[in-house]
Formats: C-alpha cells, sequence, structure tokens
C-alpha cells in the first residue's frame, strides 16, 4: 500500500476477471506470472485477438445459422437482432462451433509448456471463462426466440466445455461462468422472455455451476457491464450481487470457489457495502471485489477497501470487469497495482 493508508491488513490475493489486451495468451501468462504470481490462484487466457471485446465475436456466427434472419426492426445499439424463420426450429447441432473449446485448448498448451518451464507456478490453475447463454442470446435474439435460441446454445456450449474438462486435468482447470446481462435484467433494462427473474436466473446459474465437475474450480464474475467503461446501470448497493451470491452459494451441489463483484470507483460509502454483511458463502468461496480502479490507484483503492472491511472481513481485489477495453500499454501498471494492494495467497 501507499504510505498514508490507514489499513491494518491488505486484502488477500487477487483475481482476473478474462480480458488482458495483450498480444497473445503467452504474453499474458507471463505478465501475470511475473507480477502477480504469488497472489494468484488462476490466469485466464486473456482473451485475446478476436475475443477481447467478450461476446461480440459470437455475433457472426450467429449470423451463419441457417434457422435464424434478421429480424424487421431497425437495430439496437448492438447491431442487428435475428428471430427464428417462421415454422423453423433450433438445437446444438444446428450451431456452429462456439470457439470456446479451441480457444480455451489452445492456449492450454502454451499455459501447461510455462509451468514445465517454471515460469508459471505448480500451483496455479489455467482459468477458463465462458459467458452465460442467456447473455449471448439477449443482446441480439428477439425476446419471441431467445428461449428456444438460448437451450440450444447451453447445450452446444456445454458440450464444447465437456471436452475442455476431458482435455484438461481436473486438478488443474478452473471456470468462470461471466454473469453480467442478468443484472440488466434485474435492474428491468432489457425486454426478456424470463418471466420470474431472480429465480429464474438463480435456476440457470446453478444449472451451469453444477455442470462444472467437483474435482474443477468454479466461480462466477458477477457484472454491471463495462461499455466504455460504464455500467450500464451504477448498482444502487450490493444487494442484487449478495442475493445472487447467497443463491448460488445455498444451491450448489457441488463447491463455489470464489465470488466476484464490482465497486464503482466513487463508492466508498456504507450504504454502497452494507449489504455484505448478509453474505452467505461457504469456507471454501473467496470473495473479490472489483475496487481496483488505476485512473485513482493505490490510494484511491484505501478507502474503498476500508468500507468494505466493516462489512465483510476477508475478501481479495480485482478490478470491476475485464481489462479488453484498455490498452495494453496499461496492463503493466495495473497489474503492478493489484501486487501493491493484495498479499501474497500463500
Amino acid at each position: 500500500m501507499t504510505t498514508g493508508s490507514s489499513l491494518d491488513r491488505v486484502p488477500l490475493g487477487a483475481h482476473l476477471v478474462g480480458s488482458v489486451p495483450l498480444s497473445d495468451s503467452e504474453s499474458v501468462f507471463r505478465e501475470a506470472a511475473t507480477r502477480l504470481g504469488d497472489r494468484l490462484r488462476r490466469i485466464p487466457d486473456g482473451e485475446t485477438g478476436i475475443r477481447t471485446n467478450w461476446i461480440q465475436w459470437q455475433w457472426p456466427l450467429l449470423a451463419q445459422v441457417a434457422e435464424l434472419e434478421a429480424a424487421d426492426e431497425e437495430p439496437g445499439p448492438f447491431g442487428p437482432r435475428f428471430r427464428l424463420r417462421e415454422g423453423m426450429s433450433i438445437s446444438a447441432s444446428d450451431l456452429p462451433d462456439t470457439g470456446y473449446r479451441d480457444a480455451a485448448l489452445d492456449s492450454w498448451q502454451v499455459f501447461s509448456r510455462l509451468k514445465r518451464e517454471g515460469t508459471v507456478s505448480p500451483a496455479t490453475r489455467f482459468q477458463v471463462c465462458l459467458p452465460t447463454p442467456l447473455a449471448v442470446t439477449h443482446i441480439r435474439i428477439v425476446p419471441a426466440a431467445q428461449a428456444a435460441v438460448e437451450q440450444a446454445y447451453e447445450d452446444k456450449l456445454l458440450q464444447e466445455l465437456d471436452d475442455i474438462v476431458e482435455a484438461i486435468p481436473a486438478d488443474q482447470l478452473a471456470v468462470q461462468w461471466d454473469t453480467a446481462v442478468e443484472f440488466a435484467l434485474l435492474e428491468g433494462l432489457l425486454d426478456t422472455f424470463v418471466a420470474d427473474r431472480e429465480p429464474d436466473i438463480l435456476e440457470r446459474l446453478l444449472r451451469l455451476g453444477s455442470h462444472v465437475p467437483a474435482e474443477v474450480e468454479m466461480g462466477y464474475h458477477l457484472c454491471y457491464g463495462d461499455v466504455e467503461h460504464q455500467h450500464f446501470v451504477q448498482p444502487a448497493d450490493t444487494s442484487k450481487l449478495v442475493a445472487i451470491a447467497n443463491g448460488v452459494a445455498a444451491g450448489l451441489d457441488r463447491p463455489l470457489n470464489w465470488i466476484h463483484m464490482p465497486v464503482p470507483r466513487d463508492r466508498s460509502d456504507d450504504v454502497y457495502f452494507a449489504p455484505l454483511k448478509d453474505l452467505r458463502l461457504h469456507p471454501e468461496t473467496e470473495l473479490y471485489l472489483g475496487l481496483v480502479h488505476i485512473t485513482d490507484g493505490a490510494d484511491g483503492a484505501a478507502p474503498r477497501i476500508e468500507a468494505a472491511r466493516r462489512f465483510v472481513a476477508d475478501f481479495g481485489v480485482a478490478t470491476e470487469c475485464g481489462f479488453g477495453r484498455r490498452p495494453a500499454k496499461t496492463i503493466p501498471a495495473l497489474l503492478d497495482l493489484h501486487a501493491e494492494l493484495a498479499a501474497p495467497i500463500a
């Protein structure tokens, strides 16, 4: 911590949410391991290349599906939406490969080599970040077709997850479900076929989480978006985040290894953090708070850490979302900031 912080102790460990806009996965692994190695339990591959902007690389894949056609409507902020062609149904076999399996297996080869070379610690796991099917279908599918496309996409994605789990040793793997559009639904910002939003969202998150074998680490990145470094709506407090975290913690039939929550830069007040006192996580679950902001550094993070500490005793640090929309030249300093704010995990 920088001089002048009144913190009695620093948070334990750091978490990288996912995207890290360096040139390739090897660069991400090397930078993260070098700058944050003893503070990380897991390292993602950075979602480099065409994956940098979260799920937007999935839109061209949907455009290839014969059962879908452009909806007769004005394009929204993310482009035109698709609908099912009249009289047609859709299943996983109608969809092209999502690309998540191939990207993970390619990056795993690099990660495992760097482990053998000693660049990455033997205890560090390879983190695979996956979108929820609800997210992919809600942004570019009209509500009338969302249920059908969501089921087909979920089946396809879980098939690819099965291939990832088969190829990568369970004690080397961690899977993160990126949960963002769900909070746009909970805040009433998107039209949707989902009728009973919180229980229906929890049902889906539990189904996805339970599909990951217990020997593989698994967690959720809870998110309010990061378009142009702005949330789709500023959360009033952590109450909706806590409700979802408690729901998955209570409902899973396997370990929940981590939960990540965002913290806006201007929130160091008790109102934002107070719902954390109601958080009911099991002992094995790590909490990471996304209170690291490069724009105000360690001194700016200190009051956010202190405020959180008034309501929850133990947590690690992270940014609010992935780094993918950030210039690559800022990444080393951002990783170093994580290291400054977090204590080693061992």
